[in-house]
């Protein structure tokens, strides 16, 4: 019972200090943030592909995961702007099991926390270096976000997370977008009230400072999905939910609406590879109707190197999930040209 204080660990600052970016990257991010910027405020019709695997469990697959996107964004660049996903936190349903590397740099190994949040940081750094993409990553605890701010480009919050009053309001002090997940009851209202909450400015404690926020413009919703009572999963990807979105989203004082939808959780009943089929009728219900074309700015979708996903301690396959399962980059790389001819 109780609390154990193990050791105190270096703020925010220190860690950047120690692993700073140099100018370079800081030109890059900003043109890149700039870019996807561009796509929510409506100046840009590129569409987004926010992609990678479940989580990143290991920084040499997780580089070359990112050359291999590299090569696909260069034929694509016209109509797809691509944000890898480089998720070092993974939240537990149940609290058990792998919970990404800022908890565990190796995941066979115990909990290190220092060397966890150091190997994040140097894997974003690395990623940035080698194949010049910014990237996304879930923020699971607020008072880690500082420790990646300056070298992110794009933040989800979880649907587990979405009604936490920490997480709307940290979102509300970030430059760049945020998407706000649905909760797991699928409540629309609620993930809309997190959009509004993070589009506003507020005052609050945050890493034991008095701090205030002017509101995110970029905060907007992701669909992933829902589960019933029953704990069945429920789409929420089709034309008809989208326009319900939409339609919610008319009656709020909200800038730049704006959804991103998730291929995969709920909407595909965690079947991997429905993500291909999903990803399409999304993107043809945007064919056939304007308002929806203006409102879907892109999708997210679990992918890695090879198909599916692994247990942790069996034979390790290279570039294959230990957490959810994903496309391998084969089919990944066909959706995403399949996805600049429909776009």
């Amino acid at each position: 019972m109780g609390f154990e204080f193990m050791k105190k660990l270096p703020t925010p600052e220190e860690i950047r200090s120690q692993y700073p970016i140099d100018t370079a990257i800081q030109t890059l991010k900003a043109a890149r943030d700039q870019e996807i910027r561009d796509v929510f405020t409506g100046k840009s019709d590129k569409f987004l592909a926010i992609i990678g695997p479940c989580s990143a469990d290991n920084e040499d697959a997780m580089i070359d995961y990112l050359l291999r996107l590299c090569e696909v964004q260069e034929k694509i660049a016209d109509k797809v702007l691509i944000i890898p996903r480089v998720y070092t936190n993974k939240p537990r349903t149940t609290g058990e099991g792998y919970k990404g590397m800022v908890h565990q740099p190796d995941p066979e190994k115990k909990p290190n926390m220092l060397a966890g949040l150091v190997a994040i940081r140097k894997m974003h750094i690395r990623a940035i270096q080698e194949s010049g993409f910014t990237c996304a990553d879930e923020m699971l605890y607020p008072e880690n976000y500082r420790y990646l701010s300056d070298i992110l480009s794009y933040v989800a919050v979880g649907a587990r997370s979405v009604e936490d009053q920490q997480h709307r309001l940290t979102v509300s002090g970030m430059d760049v977008p945020a998407g706000m997940k649905n909760p797991t009851s699928g409540d629309f209202s609620v993930m809309l009230n997190s959009v509004v909450a993070a589009q506003g400015g507020h005052r609050f404690i945050y890493r034991g400072w008095e701090v205030e926020t002017t509101g995110n413009d970029l905060a907007h919703t992701i669909l992933r999905g829902a589960v019933n009572k029953h704990g069945e999963s429920i789409p929420n990807y089709h034309y008809e939910d989208l326009h319900l979105l939409l339609e919610k989203y008319q009656k709020k004082n909200l800038k730049n609406p704006a959804v991103i939808v998730d291929t995969n959780h709920s909407n595909s009943n965690k079947q991997y590879e429905q993500q291909v089929r999903i990803a399409k009728e999304v993107l043809h219900s945007r064919m056939v109707d304007p308002e929806l074309r203006t409102l879907v700015k892109g999708l997210m979708i679990e992918s890695y190197i090879e198909p599916g996903n692994q247990k942790i301690g069996t034979a390790h396959v290279y570039g294959k999930s230990i957490t959810d399962a994903c496309l391998g980059f084969e089919e990944s790389k066909q959706l995403l040209y399949n996805i600049a001819e429909m776009c």
